[in-house]
């Protein structure tokens, strides 16, 4: 769940300017970025701790530390990646509390993960502008995949495999995070090239190595059955580890997602709702209702939907994972909306006109309310939503069935909440 980020202004800086253009602008920044590292890697034999030390040595602008497209002016929305000394809008990812994990990484991947990232791009058909640590530039996605990295699969695999080489031996040790990770990527991609025996034999050297107590480990070994799609094996893995950690929410979240890939529809509920044990109180009981004006300027209350199966979707443009689960609220919503299902949006954005922008882009059929308040919109007081995506699904009589229907939850939920069901149920 994406947590709250800092507010934006009121304005956008960018408004009016071609994405394009701030991409060229961008690109230039990061270009120019990139040779003052290399210069400064030059003088000292490593790399600055923040990019804030870059100038006005080896950056005489410092308005190249500043994406045009960066509403907040250089102002992290995570107070982790802020730099101390001034405004910078990339996310640099060597500095203090990172250069351990990302040492590993470059011994595993090589210079071609990134060094600085921007991701002030969201509304484009990438989401980060990269400087990888060889001085080049190139889109990714928010996770930048191997593909994305090395241009191709066959070249990620090869790369890779040489990876695979370089670690060190994990035998007498937990393995570190990048480690699982490189076993995870390598057996996906065996997998989407037609290597299968590769990807089985990978993950049998994965199990030979792996130590009984390394949650995490055998958390990824479930993973890359499920890549398989052994999930029966998968099963079994995360059954172990739920007895080992029986209030791990990702637990609860993998065993809902293998059982509804089995057709076992009430134990993925089960499992469901153990993911919500914050918010367990409210489930079965009615919602408040509200009174206010959607984005038409049209009245909309819960109560106008009494007697449908309704998704309360808080969501926002800005917010990654709630753009990732559009496309199945939609298909959900083509699919059951003839039978009583509706969604009424509650958008967290600041910019109307961003915000309608992607409506009209993305043909969006459902109704919006939008304050242009944020966090500190009326319904998200009212209902104390502290992060987004967040999406309550309501039963005909109004009561609460999910705060957390999404993914595959979403349409098992809404089926079973259609249902005509004596009341004594």
């Amino acid at each position: 769940m994406t947590e709250k980020p800092a507010q934006r202004p009121t304005e956008d800086p960018t408004e009016a300017q071609n994405p394009k253009d701030i991409e060229v602008v961008c690109t230039q920044n990061l270009h120019a970025i990139g040779k003052a590292l290399q210069a400064y890697h030059n003088d000292h034999g490593d790399f600055p701790l923040w990019l804030s030390e870059l100038y006005p040595k080896y950056l005489s602008d410092a308005n190249l530390l500043l994406c045009p497209a960066d509403e907040e002016g250089g102002k992290s929305v995570y107070l982790i990646n802020e730099d101390p000394k001034m405004p910078v809008s990339y996310g640099y990812q060597f500095h203090p509390k990172y250069r351990e994990e990302k040492t590993e990484a470059r011994l595993i991947y090589g210079d071609v993960i990134p060094l600085v990232r921007c991701r002030h791009h969201e509304n484009q058909e990438f989401e980060c502008l990269n400087l990888s640590f060889d001085f080049k530039v190139y889109p990714s996605s928010g996770i930048s995949t191997p593909e994305e990295k090395y241009g191709t699969p066959k070249k990620a695999i090869e790369a890779l495999e040489t990876g695979l080489q370089r670690l060190p031996d994990y035998a007498d040790s937990f393995f570190s995070e990048q480690a699982s990770k490189l076993y995870h990527s390598l057996v996906r991609l065996y997998n989407e090239v037609g290597q299968e025996k590769n990807a089985k034999d990978l993950i049998n050297r994965f199990k030979s190595i792996i130590k009984p107590d390394d949650f995490e480990a055998h958390f990824v070994l479930g993973e890359m059955l499920e890549t398989l799609k052994r999930n029966e094996a998968a099963l079994a893995v995360f059954e172990r580890l739920v007895g080992q950690y029986p209030n791990d929410y990702e637990i609860f979240t993998k065993l809902a997602e293998i059982h509804w890939k089995l057709g076992n529809p009430k134990f993925a509920l089960e499992n469901h709702y153990k993911t919500e044990t914050s918010r367990l109180e409210l489930i079965g009981k009615p919602l408040p209702d509200f009174s206010e004006t959607d984005l038409d300027g049209k009245p909309i209350s819960l109560q106008d939907y009494r007697g449908k199966v309704v998704l309360l979707d808080f969501w926002a443009v800005w917010c990654g994972f709630c753009i990732l689960e559009i496309p199945n609220i939609k298909r959900v919503y083509a699919t059951y909306k003839d039978q009583g299902f509706d969604v009424i949006g509650i958008n967290l954005d600041a910019d109307e006109a961003e915000l309608q922008d992607y409506l009209k882009k993305n043909d969006i059929p459902w109704r919006q309310i939008f304050s242009g308040e944020g966090w500190n919109d009326p319904i998200v007081q009212q209902y104390n939503i502290t992060g987004v995506p967040e999406p309550w699904l309501i039963a005909k009589d109004g009561t609460l069935i999910s705060t957390d229907a999404r993914e595959a939850a979403l349409e098992y939920l809404v089926v079973d909440a259609l249902k005509d069901k004596p009341k004594d149920q």
